[in-house]
């Protein structure tokens, strides 16, 4: 585990002014940033886990060109996403949904709890300064960045970041590319409901929150899992199977390759809670979750190369 058994991050040039900057292997914690100028100001998507790795963020910015972020968007409140605005504001105006601001308030460094073993460095919590509720539009020059919230779907505060000239789209975590989508901190069904608002905007190019950056194909291969979640959910509650019995008893076809498939369980949790008729987002015993990804993960903690 740790940086240096991964492959190091990296800057993709887009269009012009528009660059997204991935962390392989896109796994736990290993999330993608982005980064918008017009050569007077710079706009930042999302920053990184740990300071080490905000750092490297920030390094990547310079090396382009590009003047020192003064925005920052954060496309929902996990710590892989936000822990590194500490490194940037307050030079930087962080902003979110009101619903990430909540979130990042009252999970504090969640990360921590989970893996306590990363060297996060002196990670202050930063949450959003400026907030909206449902779209919010920013000008940097000629370039129009738009900020949708789908409404709760990988948590409650997910923003898309939407570059409607460039057709250039910013997905947060509503997107794995080539990794197990995650829902247990939102909602499933509103997970497939933000694939329809994504897939409205008509984007060319689409950076996920983790892999590789790719096309609108990537909604059909992320819907496909969440819909069989979703069948498997509903068979296996019907029958009075536990999540983690279902997860265990599942055949996962086709998703069978994708890394990260311990978050069936999580998922699974999630859909359960669903068909409870909880809200989307309502708590759920993360000790249970955790530990039964665990399970499902051969009895092993999560593998975090952060």
């Amino acid at each position: 585990m740790g940086p240096d058994a991964v492959p190091a991050p990296y800057t993709v040039p887009l269009v012009p002014g528009v660059s997204a900057y991935v962390q392989p292997d896109g796994g736990w914690c290993l999330n993608n940033a982005g980064f918008v100028t017009d050569g007077d100001r710079t706009l930042l998507i999302d920053t990184a886990a740990t300071v080490r790795r905000a750092e490297l963020l920030r390094d990547a910015v310079a090396a382009s060109g590009a003047p020192a972020p003064s925005l920052v968007v954060n496309t929902h409140h996990h710590g892989d996403h936000t822990y590194g605005n500490c490194v940037f504001a307050p030079g930087a105006t962080i902003i979110g949904h009101a619903g990430c601001r909540e979130q990042a308030l009252a999970v504090g460094p969640q990360l921590h709890a989970i893996w306590p073993w990363v060297e996060y460095g002196d990670v202050r919590i930063t949450p959003a300064a400026l907030t909206y509720t449902d779209e919010l539009t920013l000008h940097l020059g000629d370039t129009e960045v738009r900020l949708i919230h789908p409404g709760p779907s990988h948590t409650v505060g997910d923003t898309i970041v939407w570059l409607p000239r460039q057709r250039v789209v910013f997905t947060g975590d509503l997107v794995f590319n080539g990794g197990t989508p995650f829902v247990l901190f939102g909602s499933l069904s509103g997970s497939l409901q933000a694939l329809e608002t994504l897939r409205a905007l008509d984007a060319e190019i689409v950076v996920p929150g983790h892999g590789e950056v790719t096309d609108p194909g990537a909604y059909d291969r992320v819907e496909s899992y969440l819909r069989f979640v979703g069948e498997l959910a509903r068979t296996a509650h019907a029958a009075g199977r536990t999540p983690l019995e279902a997860a265990r008893e599942a055949d996962l076809g086709e998703f069978a390759a994708l890394p990260e498939s311990e978050r069936l369980v999580a998922n699974l949790h999630r859909a359960y809670a669903e068909l409870d008729g909880a809200a989307p987002g309502a708590p759920l015993d993360l000790p249970v979750v955790l530990g039964d990804m665990a399970t499902m993960n051969g009895g092993k903690p999560l593998t975090c190369h952060a």
